[in-house]
């Protein structure tokens, strides 16, 4: 069950699947403060993954989460902090913010 901790795997969804899904993910960026201002998807929160542990509360409850970053590295490492959390928290979105781009999909900022 996607999103909702039904196994310890983590899930990788592409750009397409992601925009597909919409407003029915809660997308979180944990790219640095100037990654961030460079450019970001529309709609998503801003925790950088080194805050990511004690600001874990500032994602609502509610939806799936899809964690996101430059290149996948450290929404990965974003899986593994919310996991180790306790919280559901288990997909990410491959490539990041870097394949999005490149599939020509709109950014904000």
């Amino acid at each position: 069950m996607f999103g909702f901790g039904a196994s310890s795997a983590k899930r990788t969804l592409t750009p397409a699947e992601v925009r597909q899904m919409g407003d029915a993910v809660t997308l979180v960026d944990v790219r640095e403060d100037s990654e961030w201002a460079s450019g970001h998807i529309a709609g998503a929160i801003h925790i950088p993954l080194g805050q990511l542990r004690d600001e874990m509360e500032r994602i609502p409850p509610g939806k799936p989460v899809v964690f996101y970053c430059h290149a996948g590295g450290r929404s990965s490492q974003a899986i593994d902090i919310a996991m180790a959390a306790g919280l559901p928290h288990d997909t990410h979105m491959g490539g990041g913010i870097s394949a999005w781009r490149a599939q020509g999909l709109p950014s904000a900022g």
